[in-house]
This record gives structure tokens, sequence and C-alpha cells, in this order.
């Protein structure tokens, strides 16, 4: 049998023997361990690479990145890990993806090739934690899916907040109707103090600028463009209301609604985008969405959402509910409520409970073993997304649309349904990259 399926099991369970049984003292054998594959190790990436390697029934087999530090780097965390030399390094994930004796990999890389990595992972039947947001475009959501669904994999998207136990709270608060009746979320997204266009710059040793952009339309290369700020130029990212913080909150937001497999049917507002500087994604924004049930969700940068709920002045950044009896207010720094009582709530076996993970890493990886769903799992991931791009969408034509969940495009408007497209650069596409 491949490693893979003796992993799975022949009918798709786990097969785990104790690594006490084989005389390792509770040590997981190696038979047992996942073996993972990282793309993407700078950043976040590296600290991805520092926890998932830290557990122990994770092996690490291969780093991939542009940036040949970052691989470097990464092997010696891995290594030092493993106890010996074998983890290899790529810098082209097609490369590495197409080993056998990969079972999972990790995929944290500019926001612009989430999906082109995913794709190829899915089709090598790669299991895959995936970090946010899913796409620059629906259509890019959408193609992640069918490929997901296709190749049989486990997929966890990296909206870390279903796995603290304060968003579990809220959202169970919400959905036990502990605030009677909710009337109003309030997201608080990032903001950004603009800088200076950047002048060209060379490309450092052992940094492989072109596949860097990728997918994305060439520019000249400046060391901003190329740091975590990317999220905030267009051309890589949606900006405050997608990859550097709105999928976070907004995930949650359609947690507490129940719409991992729906989401808003209205959505109207505006943003100001910058006329000079480097960045061109908006700083500040305000967008109204409504569900079919007459919720409102204002997604805002933070220091607009607090004009429309003050007592997010408790937390940074964040979401707020409103209901006919309470609120509250949550972030990852705590947790307030009104009446103070709700955060004591002690729940029954006729309340409705919501999946518990306290480490989303260790989440998926026990998926993995089992073959079960993340809680993550692929289709809040769609729809979430499609919260940020519905936003973005909306600031840039200046007007209400009106969404179909159903068909999951907008209802009777072309204009808004072309830019539910992104277009890529050269010969990369959904279907597949260049050779």
């Amino acid at each position: 049998m491949e490693r893979r399926e003796f992993l799975h099991g022949a009918l798709g369970a786990p097969v785990i023997v104790p690594g006490s049984a084989l005389g390792l003292n509770g040590a997981v054998a190696p038979s047992e361990r996942i073996h993972m594959g990282f793309i993407g190790a700078g950043g976040m990436g590296g600290g991805h690479v520092r926890a998932f390697s830290a557990q122990p029934d994770v092996r690490g087999v291969a780093i991939c990145d542009v940036r040949k530090e970052h691989r470097d780097r990464a092997k010696q965390v891995v290594d030092t890990r493993n106890g010996d030399t074998a983890c290899a390094t790529y810098n082209d994930f097609r490369e590495m993806l197409a080993r056998d004796d990969i079972d999972a990999v990790l995929i944290a890389v500019p926001d612009h090739w989430h999906v082109l990595v995913g794709l190829e992972a899915a089709r090598r039947r790669k299991d895959m934690y995936y970090e946010k947001p899913l796409g620059m475009s629906l259509t890019e959501d959408k193609a992640m899916r069918r490929a997901v669904h296709r190749g049989g994999v486990i997929f966890q998207f990296g909206t870390q907040q279903r796995s603290d136990q304060r968003f579990r709270l809220a959202c169970e608060l919400v959905r036990n109707g502990r605030l009677g009746q909710l009337r109003k979320i309030v997201l608080a997204a990032a903001s950004f103090t603009q800088v200076p266009n950047q002048p060209a710059e060379p490309v450092p040793p052992g940094f492989d600028y072109d596949m860097w952009l990728g997918p994305a339309p060439w520019a000249p290369h400046c060391n901003l463009r190329c740091t975590r700020q990317f999220t905030l130029l267009y051309d890589y990212s949606l900006g405050c209301v997608g990859g550097a913080w709105g999928i976070h909150d907004a995930d949650i937001a359609q947690w507490a609604m129940d719409a991992d497999r729906g989401g808003p049917v209205e959505v109207e507002g505006a943003g100001q985008f910058p006329r000079d500087g480097f960045y061109d994604t908006a700083p500040a924004f305000e967008v109204e969405h409504r569900y079919a049930n007459g919720v409102r969700l204002i997604f805002a940068d933070w220091a607009t959402a607090r004009k429309h709920a003050p007592q997010m002045n408790m937390i940074r950044m964040g979401l707020f509910f409103e209901g006919t009896e309470g609120w509250i207010a949550v972030s990852r720094e705590g947790i307030f409520t009104h009446p103070e009582k709700l955060a004591r709530t002690v729940f029954g076996s006729g309340d409705v409970r919501l999946p518990r993970s306290n480490d989303h890493r260790r989440n998926f990886l026990d998926s993995v073993r089992k073959r079960t769903q993340p809680i993550s799992h692929l289709e809040a991931a769609v729809r979430s997304d499609t919260v940020c791009h519905q936003a973005d969408i909306a600031m840039r034509l200046a007007r209400k649309l009106r969404w179909d969940p159903l068909r999951e495009e907008f209802t009777g408007d072309e204009q808004a349904n072309r830019m539910l497209v992104r277009p890529m650069r050269g010969s990369w596409h959904l279907g597949g990259s260049p050779a």
C-alpha cells in the first residue's frame, strides 16, 4: 500500500498503532506520522512551520518558498526537530506537490497565489491547511471548492477564531437566542496609514521575484511590495476587507448567523480609495450587508465601526452583536456582555452547541487522521469569502446590490457579476499553470 493509503486505511478510517505498543513509551511511531510539506515559509508561514513541526505526529519532509533565506531557515527548524537533514527544499510548489510521500501541506503564500497552489494540491490529493482568504475572486473560490470535492481531501481554512472559546461562546449565545432577536452585527476591521510611492529596487539575491508575482500583473520590484504589506495592494489582496483582517471577523459573523451555506442577500457601501501613495485599497470604508431575516451586518474600518457601536471601545477590532435583550462585544482580547451574566451562561442539553476546538492546527491534524470535517471547512470558507467580495464590489460600484445565495451571483447586475472574475497574467489560469 502507498503510505497515504496506510495512514487513511482502506475504507477511509484511520489506521493507528499506539506508540506504546511498539515499545516507544508513548512516542508516535514513524508509520503513524503525517508527512507534511510547507508552501510559504516566511512571516505567517514560518510560524506555522515551527508549530506544525512541534506536533508529535508530524514529520516535515519538504519546504517550498521563492526566497532562499526562508527555505533555509525553515529547513533548519524542521531538521532540528526531525534530528536529521532529510527535509528537501523547493522554489516551485509544483515540484514539491509531485512527491508521493507527502500527506498534507500548509499553504501560507501571498493571497493572489492561494487558489493556484490549492488547486494543484487538490489535484495531487494532498490534505491542506489553507491560509485565508480563499481567493481573489468568487470564481477562484468556486474553482477551489470543485477541486477539493473532486480530490476528496481534507481542507482547513485559516480562520482560527473558530478555535477560540470566546468567539464560540459569542456565537452560541446568538444562536440560542440569549440576546433576544438579533438586530445588528458590527464588524470592526483594520485600517492603515498611507506611505509614499516606492521607487524600483534591485531584486535581492535568492529571490525569484517573477514567481512571486505569478498570476498578478507585472510591477517593478520594491522591498515593501513583497512584505506582509502586500495585503494593502489590490493586485495581491482585497485589503482590509479581506486578507488584511476582515475575513476573520466576517467568518465569525457567518458562524453566528448559521450561514455557512448562505449569506447576506443585499449589500451597499462606500470606501475611500487613495488617489496617491503606494497602497491602493481602502483604509476607510463602511458597508452594510443585510440577511434575509433582516439582520444588518455593518462591515467597516475600526474608527467607523465604533460610531455604530461605542461598546466596541472595549475591544481591539472584533465584532459587536446587538439584540432586543442584550449585546456582546468580542475580540481576541476578550468578551464583554450586557447583561454581564450572559458571559457565565451554562448551556443545556437542548441548546445549540457548536463544534469545539481549542487548537486550529491540531483540529486539522485530527481531521486528517479521522477523515472528518474540520471546524473551518470548505463551504464556510467560500461563504465567508463571499461576504468580503460583496463588500469590495459594492464599495467600487457605490450602489446597492442584491445577491442570490443559491446561484451565488448578483441579481440583475451584469457589471457586478463581471467583477466576480479576476484576470491572470501570462499563461496562468484556473485550469492549470505554465510548464
